[in-house]
């Protein structure tokens, strides 16, 4: 897939991945994403993210994470 929205800049952002050449990275979008589950409310917000940025951010963080097996806690429930 090509993320034409993702933008790497090594002289912006420490060259985290952005998006548009903003200076809001796609870490940060995909933190709103988590926070502002109306996402009326996140346009308001941050009304220069348009819902293509956000979309693109959501799957440049997924192709990007690593396949890993994180031991968690059990819970409550399982562990009874």
């Amino acid at each position: 897939m090509a993320f034409d929205r993702i933008t790497v800049d090594p002289g912006r952002m420490n060259g985290q991945p952005c998006v548009r050449h903003m200076r809001l990275t796609v870490r940060r979008v995909v933190e709103l994403a988590a926070v502002y589950q109306d996402r009326e409310q996140l346009r308001q917000e941050y009304p220069e993210l348009e819902d293509e940025d956000i979309r693109q951010a959501l799957l440049y963080a997924a192709a990007y994470l690593d396949d890993r097996v994180l031991d968690l806690p059990l819970s409550h429930e399982t562990a009874a």
